[in-house]
């Protein structure tokens, strides 16, 4: 089904300190961003009309950003403020935010230290992607082929655009197979995560989840293990190999944008999406939808 192109939507984009007419958020083709990968992002949902943890997405990107050796222009607070501001422009309701921060176009080369910092936000409609019931039945995963890449190599623990390119690939070459996304692995061999979200597994009653420590440590891991713990659950961080995954009764991801999503089947692996993956769906259903902590309470 054909979508409406990003480049030409009705409503407004917060971009470098203001509020624009969405066509005119542009930046030029030798921005270095496009050639070198100097940009970090973040990705975030709207429930309700406040966006879930949002503090906490703009400190990763301002940590991102200190990461790959850029500070950016605007204060946590002000990317907080910014970022209401175009849900409220967009009349977003439920919703998806993607705040972006790139090295500009003043200098062409691997060293651009003079270039200037840009930010944006944009917010469109985003309502869930299942209803409970379809989405019970869980998605198919296949074998990654590219692997998530040893820290001292790479930016691991940076939401930088450059590491997704590998996931684009995986999730692409997944897609052509039939399947719905790819679990990657680590470049020691063990279970990593998904293209775009971090991934659980049920085994003896407890939740065992692959160690961070090479890849994105996700807001949305971080609240199910709490919500996990808060439920009684015991929660086991820690490498696992790829053949532990015919020992696992249930399997699911987390992200900001599959929230909490059943995998039914990963490769030769399949699984049934059932009690406590109902649960984990149900208690993040509820969690994002409380109003949030205001600053003087």
């Amino acid at each position: 089904m054909a979508t409406q192109p990003f480049d030409d939507r009705d409503g407004f984009i917060w971009m470098d300190g203001a509020l624009i007419p969405w066509r005119d958020a542009r930046c030029h083709v030798l921005t270095h961003a496009l050639h070198y990968a100097s940009s970090v992002f973040e990705g975030e949902r709207v429930y309700g009309g406040n966006v879930f943890k949002l503090s906490e997405h703009s400190q990763r990107l301002e940590t991102s950003a200190d990461i790959l050796g850029f500070k950016l222009p605007f204060s946590v607070a002000e990317i907080d403020a910014a970022t209401n501001a175009v849900v409220k422009a967009n009349n977003i309701v439920d919703g998806y935010v993607r705040p972006v921060a790139w090295r500009g176009s003043e200098l062409m080369g691997v060293a651009a230290q003079a270039t200037r910092i840009h930010v944006a936000i944009a917010t469109w409609q985003w309502p869930s992607y299942f209803d409970p019931a379809a989405k019970m039945k869980g998605i198919r995963l296949d074998h990654a082929t590219w692997r998530r890449p040893d820290p001292v190599t790479a930016p691991s623990h940076a939401k930088a655009a450059g590491l997704y390119m590998i996931c684009t690939m995986s999730k692409h070459n997944a897609e052509n197979r039939g399947y719905d996304d790819a679990m990657m692995l680590d470049y020691r061999g063990f279970v990593a995560e998904a293209t775009g979200a971090n991934i659980f597994f049920v085994m003896d009653g407890k939740l065992h989840t692959p160690k961070a420590d090479c890849f994105l440590n996700g807001i949305t891991r971080r609240t199910v293990i709490g919500l996990a713990q808060a439920r009684g659950l015991e929660v086991v961080e820690r490498h696992i190999k790829p053949e532990e995954l015919a020992g696992a009764s249930e399997v699911f991801l987390t992200g900001s944008a599959a929230e909490v999503t059943p995998v039914r089947e990963i490769g030769e692996f399949s699984f049934t999406p059932g009690a406590i993956c109902k649960l984990m769906m149900d208690d993040y259903a509820a969690a994002v939808r409380k109003p949030p902590v205001s600053a003087a309470a």
